[in-house]
């Protein structure tokens, strides 16, 4: 195997095949990691700015201390960094559905992986987010009526192009109702997707939440050139 690509896990799952790869980029000089489920690139360590730029928008609706945070979706743990940066949070649930992604953190496969598992805030939940959700039992297994200050998710690409066609009535009013109960008062909800802002999602959000509108976050493209752009929805449960 080429010194300029390693394969670092490999596993089959009921969701396809999952791999942790990584490459040596000779442009940047760097290592990239990348986790792909079967052809589907998941994530790569080359482009992270989105992932920080949900944590970060989300947290930054809330005010005080001591908030409580749910994140759906692992992968390479940008967005749960981001979150732990946060000073005033108190604690984070991670909920992930595949196993296999949190062994790779808990071995140290993961380069944020030993930061994660050794931060105390920090709990990784083997789970399916979306039947977490329609279930209604709640995200921590230790306590099913326990609300949150947010829910941070990135996991699909995009409303409109999800990985698994179960998860689309998530994107639906009465799916995202159920996310809502789940939400402190004035509690918020951020959502990553790779696409430039639906108009029609936001119409949607706007039926369970208030105050919903997408941010665009650019970064430059290392490899196509000039820019790229993910987008980041936020909304707000009833403060009443």
């Amino acid at each position: 195997m080429s010194a300029r690509f390693e394969e670092l896990a490999y596993e089959p799952t009921p969701k396809g095949d999952i791999s942790l790869r990584r490459r040596r980029d000779p442009v940047l000089g760097a290592d990239v990691f990348e986790i792909k489920l079967d052809e589907d690139f998941l994530m790569s360590s080359l482009f992270t700015a989105g992932e920080v730029a949900l944590a970060e928008l989300a947290l930054a609706q809330l005010p005080g201390e001591r908030l409580d945070v749910v994140v759906g979706g692992l992968g390479l743990g940008y967005t749960a960094r981001a979150v732990l940066d946060d000073p005033r949070v108190r604690s984070m649930i991670v909920v992930e559905a595949l196993g296999e992604v949190i062994d790779w953190h808990e071995r140290g496969l993961i380069p944020l992986g030993a930061e994660l598992t050794a931060d105390p805030r920090c709990r990784l939940v083997r789970g399916d987010f979306f039947a977490m959700v329609e279930a209604g039992d709640g995200f921590d297994p230790q306590d099913g009526d326990r609300s949150f200050d947010a829910v941070i998710v990135d996991i699909d690409h995009a409303p409109g192009h999800v990985l698994h066609p179960g998860h689309a009535a998530f994107y639906r009013p009465e799916g995202l109702r159920r996310l809502s109960a789940r939400l402190r008062p004035g509690g918020v909800f951020a959502l990553w997707s790779n696409d430039p802002p639906e108009e029609d999602f936001i119409a949607v959000l706007a039926e369970v939440f208030v105050e919903p509108h997408a941010r665009v976050v650019a970064f430059p493209n290392h490899l196509q050139g000039g820019e790229a752009t993910n987008t980041v929805y936020l909304a707000r449960s009833s403060a009443a």
